[in-house]
């Protein structure tokens, strides 16, 4: 399984010539997610989502189909009939030649006078999570989480205790577009083996555009 990063939250696997794409906004790279045959969306906020990116997928694909929640899919469901499938919990499903487990339910809290939203992970294969905007535990061992590093609802000491939960393998860094390049050599200590410790999750990043090839 290739991984390659398309900035922010984005994230395109590769496997056996087959392509899937996550959360495509507004962060990431023009045109990431075309050519793609499925992509999954785990929540309505626009820098995982916008319209304009799940349009050039189905555009540029007519096999292309997209998974995500009932707040995304009434937006774009319409124009395309038939291949925009709505998730939630629980759910499993098969596309782009993944086996796929869709975990959790609410975008982590923002601030109490800011209303919580649907949120959903997924789980590839077993082994890749894309938690969206959540510090969701699925309930089983998983080899590589990609881990939401920085956002108004979170803090470094809560993504280190994220790590030690859920022991993956190996974490590669999502939803950093804010982070400036000062500020990632801190997030890189801090989850490193020099930082307080998150047990034995090696901690990678990617630049936009870069590849990693998963076992």
């Amino acid at each position: 399984m290739k991984l390659t990063k398309k900035g922010h939250a984005c994230v395109r696997l590769e496997k056996d010539g087959r392509v899937l794409v996550i959360d495509p906004g507004a962060f990431t790279e023009p045109q990431a997610a075309a050519g793609a045959e499925a992509v999954l969306v785990t929540h309505e906020h626009a820098d995982h989502f916008t319209e304009e990116q799940l349009r050039a997928a189905l555009e540029s694909n007519p096999g292309a189909e997209v998974w995500t929640l009932k707040s995304v899919a009434d937006q774009v469901s319409a124009a395309f009939p038939g291949r925009v499938h709505t998730v939630g919990e629980g759910d499993t499903f098969s596309a782009a030649g993944f086996d796929i487990e869709v975990h959790g339910q609410l975008h982590a809290v923002i601030h109490p006078d800011i209303p919580r939203i649907t949120n959903v992970g997924y789980l590839l294969d077993g082994s890749v999570f894309h938690p969206g905007d959540a510090l969701t535990v699925p309930g089983r061992s998983v080899e590589t989480v990609l881990l939401p590093v920085q956002a108004p609802w979170n803090k470094v000491s809560e993504v280190i205790d994220y790590l030690r939960e859920l022991k993956p393998a190996r974490a590669i860094d999502v939803h950093d577009g804010l982070l400036t390049d000062v500020a990632r050599t801190f997030y890189d200590l801090l989850l490193g083996p020099d930082g307080p410790g998150v047990g034995g999750t090696g901690h990678g990043r990617l630049a936009s555009g870069e590849s990693v090839e998963l076992g």
